[in-house]
């Protein structure tokens, strides 16, 4: 289609009407590639055949330039004369121009000439002088030499166009990209009018109006079925415009397309090879630019890089590296480059790829650090920097995959031996390898840590607080460290000598707070958990530290091991959000692995199973290795207490390195198969778990509670095998072990120590228990332990106290989703059940209790949990007048007559209450 070309023809119809009149005219149509001059040509040279002219056309290549003639050749073909220069044909000199241009003048007499050559720019010289010698000869002749030229081109005679431009009678049109209006009227026979002007911004602003582009384009949107979008017609159509243009303009395009948006006029003309002004203008009025220099497209980019072979692209890269490094660009510049190219030869390629893995991992880019890493270690010559670069990349990819990360362990071992890492990368090995159960390479390494010399360290610190780690995490492993003597560090270690890359030899103060913690929890200190809470507080997660994550699951471990569930909840769900921030999915599979079980110890059993499965769905099974008792256990247990059997089982069944019972992973794996086989009654498979528990612990010469409280389960398990002996024993062990004086695990032993005791005796424990389960925030505990209480209150005939209580018990364990203990409490207490409403409270009531003042609150959940007025009088401080009014104003906001009425909802403020 011809759109905006019509004054173009009329002037061109004036021209070829005085043709056939004898008085002819040289024409010259220019203007950037693709911008329709060659359809232009042909709707007249169509026009002028119809009109009785005869066609003689020429066209010039780029590679045909130097074929002398080559122009004339084809325009004496098409006019019936023997070729300019060739046997019976006219000579070369200027005898022979004028007789051909006297041949081609009778020719016209007989009928009117339109010579059209396309093209002229690439013209050959001989060619070209005879068309103007022939253009001085027109005035009285019946001929129109039509010439097409693109000024995007420079001209190789330079002289002869300007002699051209001169001629007198010369008619010059300039043609241009198409306006707004102009690309509207192209749209509108193939899209319709109606799209055609809401598409004509996207097509403006994708192709500046060229014609080509814009024909292009329309293809690929109806190929596409209407989505806007470039595609291969587009891309050809863009490449074809780059390659009939300027080679200058070609080779902007590949250096602003390696270049991208690091491009400046400089550094793109060094890698061009050409002037970046006069070539960019030219591109602009062709619309394969923006005024801004930028690409129009971001197809345009891609097209302009595939259109490269892969060596030159390479090199192009490489290039660009190389002088944006001289230039003092930014090392995560100049290493996209490096790596783009596949190759870091340069003496100074390897710092600068290391430099900008550090940009990357602080802007929470792993991807892009580990690449960079990756092409260094390769590229680098020396083989204690390789090592040092290839533990940072196993550090980087095993927060991200510890299963593809595990590829590097060989490499890294190996390299170890040799004595090429430093003690922040051995110790990282020795996690990392017991991490995937390969304790034997651990091993091996640990030795080499404890019996290498003292430089291996920044200083002796560090190795006992490797032991303190493993003795919490891999206790068999760790033994006292010995003293070391300070001595010389080996060559190039302290980054100083040349070649070094980083000081990758340095202290890690996150492994001291990661030994601070484990030591606390072997030994159950009493200040541990503040300590815990402020490392939280300190804690910045940092892929250059590598000690931070462990320290932060320690610390978490720390606040659920003190009774802070709350807070340990809170913390895993920040941190879990921050990992996830950070692109680091191993840390945040364990947070959500340590939230699952806090949610286990707070009687949270759907968020324990939701959590879990959410940790194992951000990292595969195989990816866990020893840790994958974490989750596996959470999940045991919730489903386990929530009555899914087969489900437990299932995750039961999963295997499990045989190296996991070497960690502490093992132990609450243990733990929680014992409370599987409690709960479906195979009492003599648990007590054998749960004393497993307790035998490793010992082994392993944990005097504290430990990680896991085994005592209180092996003592249940005792209880249902009748044997109450060895239960009382056991629960006296639990009771006098250091840091039992409170907490969670003493009032799960107080409940079960209840069991073998009579009623009396049984409800002052089970009163206590109550407390510390409720202050803990274990609502599963708490559940049963309220069960416990209705029986005995009803064993004594205080009935409507055991009602009360029952009432409480079901509420909570309904909460919890504990179906077993749920059905536990129905079937074992008909009489009690029945007397007692077990649906939830009205959702009137639900609303109105939001209307509790605070002091009405508390006085209310203290009485729904069968406290008398003196009782709750006592636990507030204050009268029991006080009490009584305030349960007055209580029955009046929630429409009840009596305490039995106050509603089951009220129990979850009891904790708070005293």
């Amino acid at each position: 289609m011809l759109v905006e070309r019509e004054e173009h023809l009329e002037r061109l119809l004036r021209v070829q009407e005085a043709a056939l009149a004898g008085r002819g005219r040289m024409v010259l149509v220019d203007g950037p590639s693709a911008t329709g001059k060659t359809e232009l040509l042909h709707a007249v040279a169509d026009r002028a055949e119809a009109a009785g002219f005869r066609l003689l056309h020429a066209i010039c290549a780029r590679p045909e330039r130097t074929h002398a003639l080559g122009v004339m050749h084809q325009l004496c073909r098409y006019a019936g004369i023997p070729g300019y220069g060739t046997p019976g044909g006219p000579g070369t000199d200027a005898q022979s121009a004028d007789d051909l241009c006297a041949a081609l003048l009778e020719r016209s007499a007989e009928v009117p000439l339109l010579i059209a050559v396309d093209d002229v720019q690439h013209a050959d010289e001989p060619s070209l002088r005879l068309l103007l010698h022939l253009s001085r000869r027109l005035r009285s002749a019946r001929i129109v030499v039509l010439l097409t030229d693109n000024t995007d081109v420079p001209s190789v005679n330079l002289q002869l166009r300007a002699e051209l431009l001169r001629e007198t009678g010369l008619t010059r049109l300039r043609v241009g990209p198409l306006g707004e209006a102009g690309i509207t009227a192209f749209l509108t026979p193939r899209l319709g009018p109606e799209t055609a002007r809401r598409l004509t911004p996207y097509f403006t602003a994708a192709t500046g109006g060229n014609p080509l582009l814009l024909g292009a384009l329309a293809d690929d949107w109806e190929g596409s079925d209407g989505d806007e979008g470039a595609g291969h017609s587009y891309s050809l159509a863009l490449l074809s415009c780059l390659h009939r243009g300027d080679e200058a303009a070609l080779a902007l395009a590949r250096a602003r397309a390696v270049l991208d948006t690091e491009a400046d006029d400089d550094t793109l003309a060094a890698l061009a090879g050409a002037p970046v002004e006069t070539t960019a203008r030219a591109m602009a009025a062709c619309g394969l630019l923006c005024e801004d220099g930028r690409f129009r497209h971001p197809a345009v980019r891609q097209a302009v890089l595939d259109d490269l072979s892969p060596r030159e692209l390479s090199a192009l890269h490489r290039r660009a590296a190389r002088l944006l490094y001289d230039s003092g660009a930014q090392p995560g510049r100049v290493a996209r480059h490096l790596l783009e190219s596949g190759r870091a030869d340069e003496p100074w390629a390897v710092r600068v790829l290391v430099e900008a893995a550090d940009h990357h991992l602080l802007a929470d880019r792993p991807g892009p650090a580990a690449a960079c890493l990756d092409l260094a270690q390769r590229s680098s010559g020396d083989l204690a920097e390789r090592a040092e670069i290839l533990a940072r990349l196993a550090h980087t990819e095993f927060q991200a995959d510890p299963a593809a990360a595990a590829r590097h362990l060989p490499q890294l071992v190996t390299a170890d031996r040799a004595g090429r890492l430093c003690f922040p990368e051995s110790a990282l090995l020795v996690r990392q390898l017991l991490w995937h159960g390969r304790t034997e390479e651990a091993v091996d390494a640990l030795e080499r840590i404890r019996s290498g010399p003292a430089g291996r360290a920044d200083a002796s610190g560090e190795v006992a607080d490797l032991e303190q780690w493993l003795s919490w995490a891999h206790p068999p492993l760790a033994r006292p460290a010995r003293p070391t003597v300070p001595g010389p560090r080996r060559a190039g270690t302290g980054r100083a000598g040349e070649g070094a890359v980083v000081a990758m030899l340095r202290s890690e103060p996150w492994l001291g707070r990661t030994a601070a913690l484990a030591g606390q929890l072997v030994r159950d200190h009493p200040e541990a958990v503040e300590r815990a809470e402020q490392g939280l507080w300190d804690l910045r997660l940092s892929r250059s530290a590598y000690w931070s994550e462990e320290a932060a699951v320690l610390a978490l471990l720390t606040l659920l091991h003190g009774d802070r569930s709350d807070s340990a909840a809170e913390w895993c769900e920040r941190l879990a959000v921050d990992a996830a921030e950070r692109a680091t999915p191993t840390w945040q599979a364990v947070f959500l692995a340590v939230r699952a079980e806090v949610a286990v110890r707070q009687g949270d059993h759907a968020t324990a199973v939701e959590r879990a499965q959410s940790a194992l769905r951000s990292l595969p099974a195989k990816a866990w290795g020893v840790a994958i008792g974490l989750p596996l256990s959470s999940l045991i247990v919730a489903t386990t207490r929530m009555g899914r059997y087969d489900e437990a089982l299932r995750h039961l069944s999963q295997a499990v390195p045989a190296t996991m019972y070497e960690s502490w992973y093992g132990l609450p794996f243990l733990q929680a198969r014992g409370v599987h086989h409690l709960a479906t009654n195979h009492h003599r498979a648990a007590l054998g778990d749960f004393l497993s528990c307790g035998e490793l612990q010992r082994t392993w010469g944990i005097q504290a509670l430990g990680p896991v409280p085994w005592r209180a389960g092996a003592a249940e398990a005792c209880i249902r095998l009748g044997n109450t002996d060895r239960a009382k024993q056991l629960i006296h062990e639990q009771l006098t072990r250091p840091g039992a004086s409170g907490g969670r695990t003493r009032g799960i032993a107080l409940r079960l120590y209840a069991a073998t005791c009579a009623p009396g005796r049984g409800l002052q424990l089970l009163t206590e228990a109550l407390e510390l389960l409720e202050s803990a925030g274990d609502r599963f505990e708490q559940a049963r332990v309220l069960a416990d209480m209705s029986r005995l209150y009803n064993a004594l005939g205080e009935q409507r106290r055991a009602r009360m209580l029952f009432r409480q018990s079901l509420h909570v364990a309904k909460a919890c989703e504990a179906r077993p203990l749920t059905q536990e409490l129905l079937a074992g207490s008909e009489g009690t059940a029945s007397a007692v409403v077990t649906e939830p409270a009205p959702e009137h009531h639900r609303t109105r209790i939001d209307e509790l003042t605070g002091s009405e609150m508390r006085v209310a959940s203290l009485a729904v949990m069968g406290y008398t007025n003196r009782e709750i009088a006592a636990k507030l401080f204050v009268t029991p007048s006080t009490v009584e009014q305030h349960l007055t104003r209580v029955y009046r906001k929630l429409k009840i007559q009596r305490r039995q009425d106050l509603p089951s909802d009220l129990w979850p403020n009891a904790s708070k209450a005293g």
